[in-house]
């Protein structure tokens, strides 16, 4: 094909796919992502530096326990809504019963997530609770059990977020065991097929 033998129509079409990937990239809620990284971030932030700054044990543990509770409300009710459109909670019906719900929002029009909203959220998301386990671990290690409740309490809250917004992501009815079994079936299954597909 010859440089003169471009179709006006692609070259339109292609313009209108790269300014929808733009548009799909820009981060849409700036407030909500600022606040979906600060509180986990700085609640890690006071646990590291702490007791450099101030030899209060007291008031280094009041101020963490208040960034996670903010941390665990602001994720659970805006963040997670705003930013991928998902979103859980728990309901107690008139017999007393407890019932999780998970529900997420269908990518229509305007309401899609942005690409890096997504990414963002879920970086966020998985990242802390994995710091904290960290330093539940280094804890242990050193016997510094003064500072094991603090993290612990880290872990529970940003993991039971981590939790509700994978059940939410791949659906409420799914337990996350039949899940990591169909996604290692899955995969047993391409490599079996692939390694007959060579031979």
């Amino acid at each position: 094909m010859l440089a003169g033998d471009i179709n006006d129509e692609d070259v339109f079409d292609a313009e209108e796919d790269a300014g929808k990937r733009s548009k799909r990239s820009k981060i849409k809620h700036p407030v909500a992502v600022f606040f979906h990284l600060f509180f986990r971030v700085t609640a890690i932030l006071v646990y590291l530096f702490c007791e450099i700054f101030g030899p209060s044990f007291i008031g280094g543990m009041v101020t963490i326990i208040l960034l996670l509770s903010c941390d665990f409300w602001t994720v659970k009710n805006i963040s997670g809504r705003l930013m991928v459109g998902l979103r859980w909670w728990n309901q107690v019906d008139d017999d007393g019963r407890s019932h999780w719900v998970f529900e997420s929002r269908k990518g229509t029009g305007k309401q899609q997530a942005s690409d890096s909203e997504s990414r963002i959220f879920w970086l966020g998301l998985i990242i802390c609770p994995v710091v904290w386990v960290i330093f539940v671990f280094s804890n242990l290690f050193v016997f510094n059990l003064k500072w094991l409740p603090v993290v612990i309490m880290g872990l529970v809250l940003q993991g039971a977020n981590l939790y509700g917004y994978v059940r939410c992501k791949v659906g409420g009815k799914t337990s996350l065991k039949n899940m990591a079994t169909n996604y290692f079936g899955r995969q047993f299954l391409k490599q079996a097929l692939s390694k007959e597909e060579e031979s």
